[in-house]
């Protein structure tokens, strides 16, 4: 999947100015990125990415795990999760979020593109015209467990 365009979904800046470098340096290409699960979304259907690589604590109300729900549900797009939480709560959270891979802070090249190629691998069909658009625009909505924190 070299030459794939990727969202980047982190609000560390330091963290994604080196994914920016490591993603170029692998052959990737960066689509955009966002630091919010709403800049998420809206950064999904203004550039069309073919991966998405989300931060599971992000600013604003709306985690990643919840934001990749979005993203799955309307886009059908593959998402890795990128954190620095690999504790069994998070990381089952993320498998039950329908994650693609899961990259750990910090990572390595070797991990990340590992993780994008797989996640790329086990989409059998990206089409995202079959997207479920409501009146042209996506709403994120929230699993009561997670909004609340408490796990299902």
């Amino acid at each position: 999947m070299t030459n794939a365009r990727i969202l980047i979904v982190e609000d560390e800046a330091i963290t994604v100015s080196a994914l920016k470098r490591e993603l170029a340096s692998l052959g990737y290409q960066v689509a955009a990125t966002a630091n919010t699960a709403d800049e998420a979304l809206n950064a999904v259907e203004l550039h069309k990415p073919d991966l998405v690589l989300m931060d599971i604590t992000l600013a604003g109300t709306v985690n990643g795990i919840v934001a990749a729900v979005a993203i799955r549900g309307n886009f059908h797009l593959p998402v890795v999760f990128l954190t620095a939480h690999a504790d069994d709560g998070t990381m089952e959270r993320a498998v039950a979020a329908g994650a693609f891979g899961y990259v750990l802070k910090p990572f390595s090249g070797p991990g990340l593109k590992a993780a994008i190629e797989h996640g790329a691998s086990q989409v059998p069909d990206r089409n995202r015209e079959s997207s479920r658009l409501h009146s042209g625009r996506l709403k994120i909505v929230e699993p009561r467990d997670q909004r609340h924190g408490t796990q299902a």
